[in-house]
């Protein structure tokens, strides 16, 4: 502690050598004068005075010093926050920004639905859309008169087009009429059919309507639905057929293509087949309905399927709210295609001429082999 002491009184006076001298004077001429107090005490003042000067002097560089040291410091600390705390802020507002971007469309989207003029036009547009694609659309089942038409139609239930179009020629050939058919074998009918699908139960529909024709209506088949409805298993989807295709009376068919179609254009959310019939009725005029009927058929046969449409492919693809369900690469899409736009067989064995003309090709025999695609 003593050095330290002495120490400090050493390295103030470097710097102030002259001061300590005058200091020292002082006080050795009060000592030699034996008493002259006022000469000892100016000489200590002196010497006092001196080693506050240099205790000043010294105590001011040092915190000069340590300012100089510090301002950079101060600077450096004070500046970074500030510019970290600006990006931060700019960082939330563009967060904030583009968090509130996409909300504003989702909002105008749910906010505006389609009017019912807008679904009109729309429902119309995709009609003649489908007119230009499938001029030759057409009921692809095989008939020659009204009666084959009824049968065929009450067989084409839970089954294809294309299977009862390769069964029903050995049928009509046994059984060529109404009376024919009426006092047929049960059991020769079924084996016949029996390709069809649930043939015991299509067996007895078809002999009863068969009965009821020769019965009832002198063996034709009547043109109007409140009479073609009180056939057994003739519902209101089979009379429209009949009455569209064999008598030329508008229809609308709602068969399991068109109500998924409907259902997919949104021009309907109905299910039961007799809503899907009125609320498309309603948007259209009655003089397209039979034909409307087939070009939707048509194209969900074709191109919109149930598992996987071909949207890349579509025609009405910009008119259609569904759009991006199936495949929407064009390449990818284009092998979805079937029957006529896929380059393959279609469903009628006597197909109309119009079809064969436009590249489609009539579908083989039951039991034959299918001719090769041939693409479009």
């Amino acid at each position: 502690m003593g050095e330290q002491a002495s120490a400090a009184p050493e390295k103030a006076a470097k710097g102030v050598k002259g001061t300590r001298g005058a200091g020292g004077a002082g006080a050795s001429a009060g000592k030699g004068a034996g008493g002259s107090g006022d000469a000892g005490a100016s000489g200590g003042a002196a010497g006092s005075g001196g080693k506050r000067a240099a205790a000043k002097k010294t105590g001011a560089a040092k915190p000069v010093k340590k300012a100089v040291a510090a301002k950079p410091a101060k600077k450096a600390v004070v500046a970074k926050p500030a510019k970290k705390a600006a990006a931060a802020k700019s960082a939330k507002s563009v967060e904030k920004a583009d968090a509130a971007k996409p909300a504003k469309p989702v909002k105008k989207t749910a906010a505006k639905p389609e009017s019912r003029t807008a679904l009109v036009r729309r429902a119309r547009r995709i009609n003649r859309e489908l007119a230009e694609v499938y001029p030759y659309a057409h009921p692809e089942l095989d008939f020659e008169n009204p009666f084959q038409l009824l049968v065929a139609t009450v067989l084409s239930a839970q089954t294809t087009d294309l299977r009862v179009n390769q069964t029903t020629p050995a049928l009509f050939a046994k059984y060529p009429t109404p009376e024919d058919l009426a006092v047929a074998n049960p059991e020769d009918v079924e084996e016949l059919i029996r390709p069809t699908g649930f043939f015991r139960a299509k067996t007895k529909s078809i002999m009863g309507l068969a009965a009821a024709l020769r019965d009832e209506f002198g063996g034709e088949v009547p043109g109007r639905l409140e009479d073609l409805v009180k056939l057994p298993g003739v519902g209101r989807k089979t009379a429209f057929v009949v009455m569209g295709n064999a008598f030329g009376r508008p229809g609308i068919t709602v068969d399991t293509h068109f109500g998924r179609l409907v259902r997919r254009w949104k021009w309907t959310e109905e299910t039961d087949p007799d809503k899907v019939e009125k609320a498309v009725g309603e948007l259209f005029p009655k003089s397209d309905w039979t034909m409307l009927s087939h070009r939707v058929i048509f194209h969900g046969r074709r191109i919109c399927h149930a598992r996987k449409p071909a949207c890349g492919a579509c025609p009405i693809a910009p008119l259609c709210p569904a759009y991006g369900e199936g495949e929407t690469d064009p390449e990818k899409a284009k092998k979805l295609l079937k029957y006529e736009k896929g380059g393959f067989p279609g469903q009628r064995l006597k197909p109309p001429q119009s079809y064969l003309d436009a590249g489609g090709i009539p579908a083989p025999p039951l039991g034959a082999t299918a001719p090769p695609a041939t693409g479009e």
